[in-house]
């Protein structure tokens, strides 16, 4: 059977149940059903004539969402919030005259919002401490292997592979710490009317300012808020969700740059991703393993690096008190660039727990390149032999340049650099072997990565011990 209308492959493909879960249409709608409920619960609570019959009954029905009936009141009165109040209304019928009671549509489209949010930002959270706890694994697992640095993508000086994890880990740990202060800092609307002024509630409570308060301060405990915005128009900020996506976006940098080392890793042959016994790298070529989950992961954050832009416009637009531009683009752009950041953390999930480092070819490459990083140590030692160190430095750049060209031309199969300083009267009494263990050009690597991972890893390791050893299943 084919679907005669588009998938958002986001849900389909890419994204965790449980972040497809929180932005679907029952979360989303069984939220305001929520916050109506709230309202009236404290309205009643500070003597305003809500029984609480009413309010029982609006709680017997809070997932009971009657979709079809909804599209038929919403294409009757061209208003999403009134139609699902007119379908809340059939269901709880006492309570039909006093939902919605003094609010305006963004009591319950923005609250809902920010308790979606919130949510979901909590979810990536929890997603991330497991990367983060899977990366520094890694890197710990690997912090003495040897292996070639590159600057400008052009051999350097050795690293290990349990350092180079470490920059990884570094931009995820600040990534946490982004996406921890967004939390933290994160308020409710709360009950603040159509212009943000309080007046229609005011109203209700007969000019008692210390009631409108208390009620504000109760739907928001409610939901889990103990702070709400101090004053806003009809809308929250839009600055929030610029924020709000803008965090997500760095996510996005931090992957993108991790997906690109593993593919640049990956056609060097020192690192592989997980590769599954039936898996097909190629339709045409049977012989290859493409890094997919690499390229699906760049390709997922190139998505979500592009909507801080549209948030951004969207908070400069808005006109006054509010406009309803606004709606559309956050329909969209809200609850994709999550499920998109959810999806790029689990491919985070699968792949780093399982790389496979192919230490033959690290060695190799090492072999090949390490009588360069050992140039210097070479030098002191000619030195040490009598050797002037003028002269020296000219024979080994005269060597260098010679072993390179060779190499490159094809005339030789390795680079011969120690061979041809052999040949030359003044490496003549100079050990080159004892200069050629590649551990002694690593400088503190190791100990770099105990280090980072005590005062670093350890400190988000304690705070969420329940969301270690993570991993995830990809779809395909």
């Amino acid at each position: 059977m084919t679907s005669q209308s588009f998938d958002n492959v986001l849900v389909t493909r890419y994204a965790s149940k449980e972040m497809s879960r929180l932005w679907s249409s029952q979360t989303r709608y069984g939220l305001w059903r929520r916050l109506w409920l709230a309202l009236a619960k404290a309205e009643h609570e500070l003597g305003l004539p809500i029984s609480e019959e009413q309010v029982a009954e609006m709680a017997a029905h809070l997932d009971d969402i009657d979709f079809p009936k909804v599209a038929d009141y919403e294409k009757k009165l061209r208003h999403d919030v009134m139609a699902h109040v007119h379908a809340f209304g059939d269901v709880a019928p006492k309570a039909r005259p006093i939902i919605h009671l003094g609010a305006t549509s963004c009591y319950v489209t923005d609250n809902g919002d920010l308790v979606q949010l919130r949510d979901a930002l909590a979810q990536i959270r929890d997603s991330l401490v497991g990367v983060i706890d899977a990366m520094a694994t890694f890197a710990n697992t690997w912090k003495n292997q040897p292996s070639l640095g590159y600057t400008h993508y052009q051999p350097a000086q050795l690293v290990t592979v349990g350092k180079r994890a470490t920059l990884w880990c570094q931009d995820l740990l600040m990534d946490l710490q982004e996406v921890e202060r967004r939390i933290a800092d994160l308020k409710f609307l709360g009950v603040k009317g159509t212009t943000g002024t309080q007046a229609s509630f005011l109203a209700l409570f007969d000019n008692d300012h210390a009631k409108v308060v208390e009620l504000e301060k109760r739907v928001a405990r409610d939901f889990g808020f103990s702070e709400v915005i101090p004053v806003s128009g009809q809308t929250y900020t839009r600055k929030i969700d610029s924020q709000i996506l803008s965090t997500l976006a760095q996510l996005g940098e931090t992957a993108h740059k991790f997906g690109t080392d593993m593919r640049l890793l990956s056609h060097d042959r020192e690192l592989d991703e997980p590769f599954e016994s039936g898996q097909i790298g190629s339709s045409a070529m049977a012989y290859k393993k493409n890094p997919m989950r690499s390229e699906r992961m760049c390709s997922l954050a190139r998505f979500v690096m592009a909507q801080p832009q549209a948030a951004a416009q969207t908070a400069a637009t808005q006109w006054l008190e509010r406009t309803l531009d606004d709606s559309a683009v956050r329909r969209l752009i809200l609850p994709q660039a999550f499920l998109a950041t959810d999806a790029i953390l689990r491919i985070y999930l699968n792949v780093v727990p399982g790389i496979v480092v192919n230490t033959a070819i690290i060695d190799r490459t090492v072999r090949r390149e390490l009588p360069f990083m050992a140039t210097e140590n070479l030098m002191m030692a000619a030195v040490k032999a009598g050797a002037d160190r003028q002269d020296v430095h000219e024979v080994i750049r005269e060597k260098s340049m010679e072993a390179v060209k060779a190499y490159k031309s094809g005339e030789s199969a390795d680079i011969d650099l120690l061979d041809r300083l052999k040949q030359t009267a003044t490496f003549a009494n100079v050990d080159l072997e004892s200069a050629m263990n590649a551990s002694d050009y690593v400088g503190r690597s190791g100990q770099q990565v105990d280090e980072f991972i005590a005062t670093q890893v350890e400190p988000v390791r304690k705070r969420y011990p329940q969301l270690l050893r993570q991993n995830a299943e990809l779809h395909v």
